[in-house]
């Protein structure tokens, strides 16, 4: 492999965030020489519908060799990105609380329309984590509920959904996050339960997640001693492919949350970080503030440990296969072409009476 074609490769692991409005030349340049998994959106990169879908169909085509995954946080609830005029909906509690997988799917296909119809390929939702601690800083009402068969039924529904409305889903924060009581965003939450525990009540969201084919799942930065008591979640060969790959049987895409959130990078420089994210069993990595440099940097970290033997050809061509396959149901023509609208026919698909009357039902459980 000549060494272009192996940096062009390598650029496919990185999921970026960026600054403003428009694609930055920096971030164009950066996807010209190592090609580019996808992007992130954030509310800083959103202002209007039409802005959007002009915004997503550029960054989809920043490589030529795959499309990009543009992706967002649009959970509901206080992790919403896409703002009026788009749907407001409330946080996942309030399906928990009303029990009904029907209007769970109600909600996740109103949720896939609207993102389908600026560009969007992958929402960063369900949450599958269990609300089990009332002191979760992080989780709290993101959570579908406090019982793991619970979240089980209603996070496989969503997943279904979802993807059955051209809308890669994504079960996080994986092996679990409902049961901590810090901000990983902060610093490195603890879980302390045995094995038994989390095979019984943590992973049964995942296993159903799993089951409904879920296209992605996100690794959580958790410090779990039962399953490694040397690595997070994220960086931990037991846990990403001893763990979720070979035990629970996943085939679809394992991506990292944020590498830049301190509970990683407070003891690892982002390149190394990802560097141990990718020899784990993550396929991608999201590196998310928006600096060019760093996200550079963490490519080269990349390029220079497959060139030094440390991250092996099988598991770089493993993470390309995984994502191929993954873009080619959610990303690729002529589905992606169909996706985003243009005037009339995009307000009209923004902010539905249809969706509002949805969002009406589920907020009678706030």
């Amino acid at each position: 492999m000549s060494p272009s074609a192996l940096r062009r490769q390598i650029g496919q692991l990185l999921i970026a965030g960026f600054d403003g409005r428009q694609l930055p030349v920096e971030l164009k340049a950066l996807a010209r020489e190592f090609g580019l998994g996808g992007v992130i959106l954030f509310a800083r990169n959103v202002e209007e519908p039409e802005q959007i879908a002009e915004l997503a169909a550029e960054a989809a085509d920043l490589t030529p060799e795959a499309p990009a995954w543009v992706s967002v946080d649009q959970e509901g609830g206080r992790v919403a990105r896409l703002a009026h005029p788009f749907t407001k909906w409330p946080p996942m509690a309030t399906l928990g609380r009303s029990g009904d997988a029907g209007l769970a799917v109600r909600f996740a296909r109103a949720l896939a329309s609207e993102l389908r119809a600026v560009g969007i390929t992958l929402d960063y939702a369900p949450v599958l984590d269990i609300h089990t601690n009332p002191d979760n800083p992080v989780i709290g009402d993101r959570a579908l509920g406090e019982r793991a068969e619970q979240v089980a039924r209603l996070g496989a529904a969503i997943v279904h959904t979802l993807q059955q409305e051209g809308i890669a889903a994504c079960g996080k924060h994986f092996p679990g996050h409902g049961d901590t009581l810090a901000d990983s965003h902060h610093e490195l939450p603890v879980v302390e339960h045995p094995l038994e525990r989390l095979r019984q009540v943590e992973l049964v969201p995942f296993r159903a997640a799993i089951d409904a084919r879920v296209a992605t799942i996100m690794t959580a930065h958790v410090f779990m001693p039962a399953l490694d008591e040397a690595r997070p979640a994220t960086l931990s060969p037991r846990i990403v492919t001893g763990l979720l790959r070979e035990e629970l049987g996943y085939e679809g895409l394992i991506l990292s949350d944020d590498l830049e959130m301190k509970a990683i990078a407070g003891a690892h420089a982002v390149p190394a970080a990802a560097v141990m994210a990718v020899e784990a069993g993550c396929d991608g990595v999201l590196v998310c503030s928006g600096d060019t440099a760093r996200q550079a940097a963490t490519l080269e970290a990349l390029v220079y440990a497959f060139e030094q033997g440390r991250i092996g050809r099988s598991r770089v061509e493993d993470a390309l296969a995984r994502q191929a396959r993954a873009k080619a149901r959610f990303c690729a023509a002529p589905a992606a072409g169909a996706r985003a609208l243009r005037g009339a026919a995009l307000r009209a698909a923004i902010g539905r009476d249809e969706h509002q009357a949805i969002a009406g039902e589920m907020a009678r459980f706030l």
